[in-house]
This record gives structure tokens, C-alpha cells and sequence, in this order.
């Protein structure tokens, strides 16, 4: 372990990975929250429910690359201000917004989200050297990890005990907490020698949005895929036991990344994904929840170490003046991909049997790991000193 206490050391590291797991955990709470509100406190349908989180979905894909561009141009702290700002807005106004006004306002509330995950993303990348990077990032997403776990388990203990207008509030908060704590930090966008002119000079878009970051891009689009869709399969069916089956699969993820992180030689990203991939199909042959449990472990096991090794791959390809855009894509495609997860696996299971849902999340990873292989593979030779592979 000592990477992780050497990427401990980086002064200000531990309290911006401590800060963004709070926001990072309000956030995953978001869809959730309103989702309970919409059914509870309006008294509407799953559907319509569905509709109000779909809109916050939308909104976040689109907002990412822009709000990157923002910290690109505009420098950290003023991003930070307007989000916070139109997040405090929005959750103070939620309990008192009818059905129409709040699918609208979703959706300009995931445009204007508070960038937790690609500031991490983007200060990990400036404040630690090659040979730190990829234990950060695999701290980075074991934080994602606990963030899956504790947000809307919270969020459904407080619709429980308290009304779904307190809970809103309270992930407005938290959200408000991330957000200015980070912008105390203002952590480093950029490292100390990327800092002048040259390297801060924006390249243009065909220089940099090449067959390698397009691999990248496509395998962290089909990394969420799968896991959206492992998500919904692992909740289905016995439901007085998905929360069994999610904190399993989340524990091994986080064990999963320790270890990967920690480990001298990395993989490819591609043939991660692709064990991913390989691991996932035949979960759909667990005949309870006590079997469930046993299939996603090896599920768990590779999804932090494959989140982790996509950001690494995605930072080490962005130029420095034009990070936050990079990053904030990676979040879009990352956006995408779980929102594109649970209606696929759905359709699968309507065709077929449940098994096929698991098959078809699988058989989505293997063919965006195959096909960030094949785009990689026509890319130039990677720069000398690049110690994470794409391919090989």
C-alpha cells in the first residue's frame, strides 16, 4: 500500500478526495431523491418519474463538456459558483415546482451539476506524476464506488423516517457542501509545468479527438452500459434482497480497485473491459439471490480497476488546455452509456429470459472493448513515457 499513502501525501489530495465524496455521493443520490419525490410527494407514476430523471440524465451528458470548457477558459472557482448557485436554486425550489416546471428544471440542473467527478479527475491528473497517477485514479473510483452505495441507500432511509421534501433538501445541501468545500480547496487544473503559455494554449478539436481518445471515449460509453445494465438485472426479481446483492457487488469493487491500484503492472484497458464483459454473462445463470451474490462478485471485482484505468488512459491523453472538455466528455460518455444500460437490458429480457439481460450487458462491454481495441490499434505508436496501456 505504498502507493495509496504516497498519493496521500500530495498536500491537498486527502481533502479533496474527502470533500468530492461527499458531493459525489449527494449527486448519485440526485436521481433517486426525485424520483421518490415524484411518486411520493406528487403522488405520480414510476413513469413520470422516469421522465423527471431522464431529464436530469440529458442534462448532465450535454453539461459536461461545456462546463469543462468553462474550466478550460474561465478558471475553476467561477464554474463552481454558477453550479452551486443553480443547484441551491433548484432543490430549495423542488417541493414547490408542479410536475411540468420540474421536468424543466431537471433538466437545466443536470446541465448546470456540480463537476465533482471531472474536477477530481482533472486535479488528480495535475497534482500526482505518472508513476502516482494510476493509484490515485483507483482511489478515484473506489470513490465512486462508495458513493453508489451510500447515496441513495440514504436517500430511500430518509423517505422512510422523513417527508421526500427534506430529503430534496438535504441532497441540495450536500450538494451545496461539496461544492463550496472544493472551491475552498481550488485545487490545481493544471500541473506546474503545464502552466504557460504553450502548454496551456487550446489545440484545435482534430488534434486531439483522435482513433485513441475515441477508444477511450467508446470503452468508458460501454464500461457504464454494462454496469447500468447489471444494475437493473441485480435489483430485479427478489427486491427484499437487492440491497444484499448491491452492497456485495459494491464491497468486491472497492477490494477490486485497492488491489488493482496497488499493483506494479497494469492491464489493458481493452482486455479489462473484455474479462468485464466475459465475467458478466454467465450471472444470468444465479437461480436466487444467494447465487447473485456469489456471479457479481467477479463483476465487482473488475469494475473499479476498469473505471480507474479508463480516467487514467483519458488524462494522460488530454492535452493540458483542453483537459476539462476531455474530461467533461469522458462524464458524457460515462452519462450516456448508463442511461442507454437498463432500457437495453430490458428490451433483452422482454425477447428472451432474465439470463439474456445478463448476456446482452456482457456481450455490450465485450463489443465496446473490441471496438476501443480495433480504434486503438490504428492510432500512431503511444508517446515515450506513457506507462498505462490502451491496448497492449
Amino acid at each position: 500500500m505504498t502507493s495509496y499513502r504516497q498519493v496521500l501525501a500530495v498536500p491537498g489530495m486527502a481533502p479533496l478526495l474527502g470533500v468530492s465524496l461527499l458531493a459525489r455521493t449527494a449527486i448519485t443520490a440526485d436521481v433517486m431523491a426525485l424520483t421518490l419525490f415524484v411518486v411520493l410527494g406528487l403522488e405520480l407514476s414510476y413513469a413520470a418519474a422516469g421522465g423527471v430523471a431522464a431529464a436530469l440524465t440529458a442534462g448532465v451528458a450535454l453539461g459536461g463538456p461545456l462546463l469543462g470548457r468553462m474550466i478550460d477558459s474561465r478558471g475553476l472557482r467561477l464554474v463552481l459558483l454558477v453550479t452551486v448557485s443553480a443547484q441551491v436554486v433548484f432543490w430549495l425550489g423542488v417541493p414547490v415546482l408542479p410536475y411540468g416546471f420540474l421536468l424543466v428544471a431537471s433538466f437545466v440542473a443536470g446541465l448546470l451539476m456540480v463537476p465533482a467527478q471531472a474536477v477530481s479527475r482533472q486535479a488528480i491528473a495535475a497534482m500526482t506524476t505518472g508513476q502516482q497517477r494510476r493509484a490515485a485514479f483507483a482511489l478515484e473510483s473506489v470513490q465512486g464506488e462508495l458513493s453508489y452505495i451510500v447515496g441513495p441507500a440514504v436517500v430511500i432511509l430518509g423517505a422512510a423516517t422523513v417527508s421526500p421534501d427534506v430529503v430534496a433538501w438535504g441532497v441540495g445541501a450536500a450538494i451545496l457542501a461539496g461544492g463550496v468545500g472544493i472551491a475552498l480547496l481550488n485545487p490545481p487544473m493544471r500541473a506546474q509545468d503545464e502552466t504557460d503559455a504553450a502548454a496551456a494554449e487550446r489545440p484545435p478539436r482534430r488534434q486531439w479527438l483522435d482513433a485513441r481518445m475515441i477508444a477511450a471515449l467508446t470503452m468508458a460509453f460501454g464500461t457504464t452500459t454494462l454496469l447500468s445494465g447489471v444494475a437493473t438485472l441485480r435489483e430485479a426479481g427478489q427486491v427484499s434482497w437487492a440491497a444484499v446483492v448491491v452492497v456485495v457487488f459494491g464491497v468486491s469493487s472497492v477490494i477490486g480497485g485497492l488491489v488493482y491500484g496497488a499493483l506494479t503492472r497494469p492491464l489493458p484497458t481493452w482486455l479489462l473491459l473484455a474479462l468485464l464483459g466475459f465475467v458478466t454473462i454467465p450471472a444470468g445463470l444465479a437461480h436466487d439471490w444467494r447465487w447473485l451474490c456469489v456471479a457479481v462478485v467477479g463483476s465487482g471485482l473488475l469494475t473499479a480497476p476498469t473505471l480507474g484505468t479508463v480516467a487514467d488512459v483519458v488524462s494522460r491523453l488530454a492535452p493540458p488546455g483542453v483537459r476539462g472538455e476531455v474530461t467533461g466528455l469522458q462524464s458524457s460518455a460515462q452519462s450516456a452509456g448508463f442511461a442507454l444500460g437498463a432500457p437495453l437490458v430490458g428490451v433483452a429480457i422482454d425477447l428472451s429470459v432474465p439470463a439474456g439481460g445478463f448476456a446482452t450487458a456482457g456481450l455490450a462491454g465485450l463489443a465496446a472493448a473490441g471496438t476501443g481495441y480495433l480504434l486503438s490499434r490504428r492510432s500512431p505508436a503511444r508517446t515515450a513515457g506513457t506507462s498505462t496501456p490502451i491496448t497492449a
